[in-house]
């Protein structure tokens, strides 16, 4: 009689372990459809149309489709929510074809009026939303605004013109003047179609926005209600902790692997590795190069690279007194000390002497002046322009970021500071956090001098020389109607060889009229733990990477 009892413990005990080894499974099985990805810094907001930070539009192109897109890995243009789409014959109308039967993660449906909705909403944003700081995208691609704030272009200078819908399913954009960049535009995350419902009902443009060009939305489309057609959807956003998206059942695509996704900001570049290399990440974006070999050499790890597509720069604001001196800023650009800055990069950068890195095309070959680091030139120059010596600048950097174009933002400023104090300037060093502040500083025109940078957003000429440089921009103080009408030729040029020669002009002129001093070309890395299968990295990176494809384990 007293055996049974004992075969009863034993059963139990097996069964006991037979639910934990089940549980173990099934924790392993929930796990391996899980992903905690770290990082440089916060996301800002989640409506893609007010961002321009890679955390932002890496969160932001989960969660929205454009019309247009870019296959994973590549710079081609593929369908998203437009099936096609052809140009007029004058190139000032492009009409597109649209996708059947997409319905936002609210419910609603996509079609053309939804489109158009969403492009009258950019045409028409309130005077704060057009701040550059916000609606930099807008700003930069197409210009004018409907009824422009004070300062701001309007109609007259925009390249949008208008949006027509024919039927539910086809509906064309208006142009004022030919663009051959402008499709290539629309694959940013910013052009991301919202739904019309979810921006009305979660008051999209309601809010207010500071002195630092800082927007403090009073609805919540864009921190807790974002609502697009993209594979996911938020799921929940503790800010400075983690932001988690989850599937949306309603996504028009093949249904993604992973049930979560988890970003987490880790702003310090080592304690963003130290994670991943503990197991609390298991990928993290803004691998330091001189931390490349280090992830190579972990069995546990691999490390993937992007190609070279950003640029590094020292931001100079003619606004800002002497910097208005063309001799002034030759005498910056003879100061920095580029190539001691690149020996910071561990052989992933390579010395800047343009804007354009020489993977794009409008790169130019031959004829740039060359800013050889010329401490006496440097001098020589300031005291052209009537300058005692020496002369007094502030320098701005971020703090609690890093990206490809400045791993280490302070390291890089106390080098460039170091070389100009040996070239005539007494430096006054400035920081901020990279979030909220540093950004809307600079792009609002604060800042004096300032690091900055640009990783590639589509891969054309106009997106960086025509966006920085095609137009006012506050960040710069700079206005030069000949470079502004010489930018937007080259953008209308449909020839590409005749393009590509406008661009390469185009390199030259700004290296002569130095708004900003280029000091990097720099390529980034993403690491990941070896069971990370599938992701993507993209040479406009961090934007169509796609964690819906990701797969983690087996």
């Amino acid at each position: 009689m007293k055996a049974k009892p004992r075969n009863l413990a034993l059963a139990a005990l097996l069964a006991a372990l037979a639910l934990v080894g089940a549980s173990v499974a099934l924790a392993g099985a929930q796990a391996s459809k899980t992903i905690v990805f770290g990082t440089d810094a916060e996301v800002a907001l989640l409506d893609p149309a007010l961002v321009s930070d890679g955390p932002s539009l890496r969160a932001t192109d989960q969660i929205f489709n454009s019309l247009v897109g870019f296959r994973p890995g590549s710079t081609k243009l593929i369908p998203e929510l437009a099936l096609s789409w052809k140009p007029s014959t004058n190139g000032l109308s492009w009409t597109f074809k649209l996708r059947r039967g997409v319905k936002f993660s609210d419910g609603t449906a996509f079609n053309a009026a939804a489109v158009c909705t969403n492009f009258t909403r950019w045409f028409t944003f309130p005077g704060p939303l057009q701040n550059a700081s916000l609606s930099y995208y807008w700003n930069t691609v197409f210009l004018g605004f409907a009824k422009p704030a004070s300062g701001n272009p309007g109609p007259d200078k925009s390249l949008y013109k208008g949006c027509k819908a024919k039927g539910k399913y086809t509906v064309t954009i208006l142009l004022t003047r030919r663009s051959t960049s402008f499709l290539g535009a629309l694959a940013l995350p910013n052009f991301g179609i919202a739904s019309p419902a979810g921006l009305k009902k979660y008051q999209a443009d309601a809010g207010t926005v500071d002195a630092n060009g800082v927007f403090h939305p009073t609805g919540t489309f864009a921190t807790r209600n974002p609502v697009g057609t993209g594979p996911y959807k938020l799921k929940s956003w503790d800010v400075n902790s983690k932001l988690e998206l989850e599937p949306n059942g309603r996504y028009w695509g093949k249904k993604p692997t992973l049930t979560r996704v988890i970003f987490r900001p880790v702003g310090d570049t080592a304690a963003r590795l130290q994670a991943l290399q503990s197991g609390e990440l298991q990928g993290m974006d803004g691998v330091d190069p001189a931390d490349f070999a280090t992830v190579q050499r972990n069995s546990k790890l691999k490390l993937l690279k992007r190609p070279t597509f950003s640029v590094g720069y020292l931001g100079i604001n003619q606004a800002k007194a002497p910097m208005d001196k063309p001799l002034v800023r030759q005498a910056l650009a003879f100061g920095v000390d580029r190539a001691a800055v690149a020996g910071f990069y561990a052989g992933n950068g390579k010395v800047a002497n343009q804007f354009l890195p020489p993977a794009l095309f409008g790169h130019a070959p031959k004829g740039v002046p060359s800013y050889k680091y010329d401490p006496e030139k440097a001098k020589s120059l300031l005291r052209q322009a009537g300058l005692t010596l020496p002369v007094k600048v502030d320098l701005s950097y971020p703090t609690n970021v890093s990206r490809p174009y400045m791993p280490d933002p302070k390291r890089n400023a106390e080098a460039i500071g170091a070389s100009l104090e040996k070239s005539g300037f007494s430096v006054t060093f400035h920081s901020a956090p990279w979030r909220p502040t540093y950004r809307a500083e600079v792009q609002a025109g604060n800042y004096q001098l300032f690091l900055f940078g640009w990783i590639a957003d589509f891969p054309d000429p106009a997106n960086f020389l025509n966006v920085h440089f095609g137009s006012f921009s506050p960040q710069f103080g700079f206005r030069n109607q000949a470079l502004f009408t010489e930018l937007q030729n080259a953008d209308a040029e449909p020839n590409l060889v005749k393009r590509t020669a406008r661009y390469q002009k185009a390199s030259v002129d700004v290296m002569k009229y130095v708004p900003v001093v280029p000091y990097i070309w720099a390529g980034s890395g993403v690491a990941l733990d070896r069971n990370v299968t599938k992701y993507t990295p993209g040479p406009i990176g961090p934007v169509n990477e796609p964690f819906s494809i990701v797969q983690v384990g087996s």
